[in-house]
């Protein structure tokens, strides 16, 4: 079959692989019909390849039609349409029974002391063959994959692989008082999405970013709008009173304004993988503009919660700035399966009352992605979010 494959720094290959096949009674194989790339992606194409292999299949928001199923698969038949959580989590276990299934405690990454294997995602998550490819293997299927119907287009569904219940936690997370403000930083996908979810609960939004085509998408859902700059934090201050009752953090490590650690970021690809890694696990590598800028918004006893990925094990936080202002911090990786079952209904709802059907700004073949994954890396062309077609 073809696939994306990673080859090295920003270098992202269409190439044939190896056909997936059943490995444990719980696997299916599924023809993936949409795979979306995902602002993490870009995290294995710019900083994080001291954990990748020449090679590695990319992916994690695929869905798709079932071609094969294991001998122990009972609840998902050939022929559903499912979509396909980016974690991979068994459902049974401690973790999965308290909706915690980024935990699972059955596909914990233990070598790495990692939490639960995800697709497409490097040897610190397993090293599990992704879906931006024309198939893929999918274990623990009868509770991992999301069994949808065959009405709707596939981007109405596709997003609850990742996006969507990551954005939905976000804003759980966010605790964002009724009729209160919310402050969502980064407009990316992530961002769009909880911005709506605030909107749509009832809440004031603003969403900060600098990118012009991003603010406008965001002003289309009846979110109001900031560029990121300096004064950022003033602004919203200004524009609230107190600050935000919470702020949504949807940037994460490779945020603007941040020279220097980006220039660490950037020291780590000519480095051995060895000792890269050693850096990104040690030293601080994140750039932290907008986490500050979250901090210094927030108003006092409010809350911040992180949807963007941190992948610094130093970095500095203004803990003496969260402590005197009481700030309360909530974070992590998406429990997928914990809100799939909330979520779909809102997928499916004619209305589209968070506007799936305005989030999509590129769609091409799977034999783009290389040119889109720069695309989207680079801002370019009003790139938001990219489904690829097998």
């Amino acid at each position: 079959m073809k696939a994306l494959t990673w080859q090295g720094k920003r270098k992202i290959e269409y190439s044939q692989v190896p056909d997936p096949r059943i490995e444990e009674p719980g696997d299916i194989i599924i023809k993936v019909t949409s795979s979306a790339i995902c602002g993490s992606d870009l995290h294995l194409y710019e900083l994080m390849g001291p954990y990748m292999h020449p090679g590695d299949i990319l992916g994690h928001e695929p869905m798709g039609i079932v071609e094969e199923t294991g001998p122990a698969v009972v609840r998902v038949k050939v022929g559903d349409r499912v979509v396909i959580p980016f974690n991979i989590a068994c459902g049974h276990c401690w973790m999965c029974e308290r909706g915690l299934q980024s935990q699972c405690e059955t596909t914990q990454v233990r070598s790495q002391q990692k939490g639960a294997a995800l697709f497409g995602y490097s040897e610190l998550y397993g090293s599990v063959p992704g879906g931006q490819a024309e198939y893929l293997r999918v274990p623990h299927a009868d509770y991992g994959a999301v069994v949808v119907g065959h009405e709707l287009a596939d981007h109405r569904y596709l997003f609850l692989s990742d996006i969507l219940p990551t954005a939905w936690q976000g804003i759980e997370y966010a605790a964002v008082p009724e009729g209160g403000t919310l402050a969502v930083f980064g407009l990316g996908p992530v961002g769009q999405l909880a911005a709506r979810i605030g909107v749509h609960r009832g809440y004031r939004v603003i969403g900060v970013d600098p990118v012009a085509e991003r603010r406008a998408m965001a002003g289309r859902h009846g979110i109001e709008a900031l560029d990121f700059d300096k004064d950022t934090a003033a602004r919203l201050q200004e524009e609230t009173m107190r600050g935000p009752d919470a702020v949504l953090d949807a940037v994460g490590m490779e945020a603007h304004g941040s020279p220097g650690a980006k220039l660490m970021q950037q020291a780590t690809g000519i480095l051995p993988d060895a000792v890269a890694q050693k850096a990104l696990e040690n030293l601080s590598m994140d750039r932290t503009a907008v986490l500050h800028a979250a901090i210094a918004s927030v108003r006092r006893g409010g809350t911040i919660s992180l949807s963007g990925v941190y992948s610094g094990a130093a970095t500095p936080m203004p803990m003496l700035e969260m402590f005197d202002k009481q700030i309360q911090l909530r974070q992590g990786q998406c429990n997928v399966r914990r809100w799939t079952e909330t979520l779909l209904p809102l997928t499916e709802d004619p209305t589209d009352p968070l506007g799936l059907d305005d989030l999509v700004t590129h769609t091409a073949p799977l034999s783009q992605g290389p040119e889109l994954y720069a695309k989207f890396q680079k801002k370019e062309d009003g790139c938001i979010k990219v489904v690829l077609n097998p």
